[in-house]
This record gives structure tokens, C-alpha cells and sequence, in this order.
């Protein structure tokens, strides 16, 4: 497949986007280890703060990634950035709104997987990247689509079931399309995202609730969105 832009365009929009919004990157990386902490030591409220961080990661990628920079080497972003505000969407209903969403450390093999794709995200991640050559601001920082996927499966790997599946959807389908830059633009840690699809369909299949219904229950200019991107 021809993708419609070069692999050093690519690295450009990164280091565009983090010259632009230097030194929020910290910001992200701190709001990332209050929703870890919040989720691994629960208290009243928590499941809404860390749904709302949730959320606030997806927003702030449709905005201040896709729109504000990939849409200038890449006319798909637009749909990337719709499907980004759905999940955002999704996140707040299920999560703020209808609080369905509770995190905790459980110790069981899902909470060790879920805190090894956070730490991957947030660790491995750019460690990997600045063993293959690249360095900052030509990365994919945290707050950027790949590693923000690999910790919002990890983090949603803490869910305390009966959980929604919708906060998941979102997320898996990026690591599908994410996952590509592994194999066409030589990001090697995007190779992770493979195992996080693994991960986020098996909890999706684990979640009680269909798909359907839980589209049902989203906002209707949400639900007017995603019926357009099926189109």
C-alpha cells in the first residue's frame, strides 16, 4: 500500500508537534502516572477522574495531533480525528457520566498485563525509539496516538468487571492501523501494538455488554459520527 506521505514527512509532523507544544508533553506524562495511581489505589471518584483522563488523552489527540498537524501530510487524518473524538466521547459517557467504569489492582494476570503495556507505553516505549536511531523532538512522544493506545488498553486492563466493551473500541482499532508503521515507516516499537489488539480484544470479549448497546447509550452527534465513519 502507498501510503501518501514520506517517512521523513512523517518524523516531521512529530517534531512540529512537539516543538509546538513543548512542554506539555510533562503534563501528559503527569496526568498518565495520576491515572495509574488513582487506578491502582481506589477511592470515591476515582473511576471518574481516571475516565476522564482517558478522555482527555483521546480529545487532545483528534485536536492537537491529528487536525492541528497529520492533516498537513495526510488527508485520512480527518477521519482519524473523528474516530478519536468518538472514543473520547464514548470514555466520558460510560466513564464520567454513567460512572460504569471502576479501576483497581487486582493482582491477577490482568492487572500484570495491564501495567506491562503501561510500562511500555511509557518507559520501553521512547527508550526503543532512541535505540533505533531517532531522537527528540522527531518522535512519537507520550499524548501521540501509538503510546497513548498501548496505555489506555493497559490502563482499561485494570476495569473492574462488569466494565462497558465501547471505551475499548477506539483504542484496538488504532492498534490496527498503528501497528502498520512498524512495517512501512520503521517504528519498530509500534510492534507492541499487535500485542495490545491481543489484549484489548480479549477484554472486550470478557466486557458484558454488546457493542450495540452501548453505542445506543452514547450521545447522538457521537453515535451521527460513527455512523458516517462505517460508511
Amino acid at each position: 500500500m502507498q501510503l501518501p506521505f514520506t517517512s521523513d514527512q512523517f518524523y516531521g509532523v512529530f517534531r512540529d508537534y512537539n516543538e509546538a507544544v513543548w512542554p506539555v508533553q510533562f503534563l501528559l506524562v503527569a496526568l498518565a502516572l495520576l491515572a495509574l495511581v488513582l487506578a491502582m489505589r481506589p477511592r470515591h471518584g476515582s473511576g471518574v477522574a481516571v475516565s476522564a483522563i482517558l478522555a482527555s488523552f483521546w480529545a487532545w489527540i483528534a485536536a492537537a495531533y491529528h487536525l492541528a498537524f497529520f492533516t498537513h501530510v495526510n488527508p485520512v487524518a480527518y477521519v482519524f480525528a473523528a474516530v478519536s473524538a468518538v472514543g473520547a466521547v464514548v470514555v466520558v459517557w460510560q466513564g464520567v457520566v454513567r460512572r460504569r467504569l471502576q479501576f483497581e489492582w487486582t493482582g491477577g494476570l490482568r492487572s500484570y498485563t495491564g501495567a506491562a503495556l503501561i510500562a511500555f507505553a511509557l518507559v520501553a516505549y521512547p527508550a526503543w525509539l532512541s535505540g533505533t536511531g531517532h531522537a527528540y523532538p522527531a518522535i512519537a512522544t507520550f499524548g501521540l496516538p501509538c503510546p497513548t493506545t498501548l496505555f489506555t488498553i493497559g490502563l482499561l486492563a485494570f476495569a473492574v468487571p462488569p466494565y462497558p466493551r465501547g471505551p475499548l473500541m477506539v483504542p484496538v482499532l488504532w492498534c490496527f492501523v498503528g501497528a502498520q508503521a512498524a512495517f512501512m515507516l520503521d517504528v519498530a516499537p509500534d510492534l507492541g501494538l499487535i500485542v495490545a489488539a491481543v489484549v484489548g480484544i480479549g477484554l472486550m470479549v470478557r466486557a458484558t455488554s454488546s457493542p450495540s448497546a452501548e453505542m445506543a447509550s452514547v450521545p447522538v452527534d457521537a453515535r451521527a459520527v460513527a455512523k458516517f465513519m462505517r460508511r
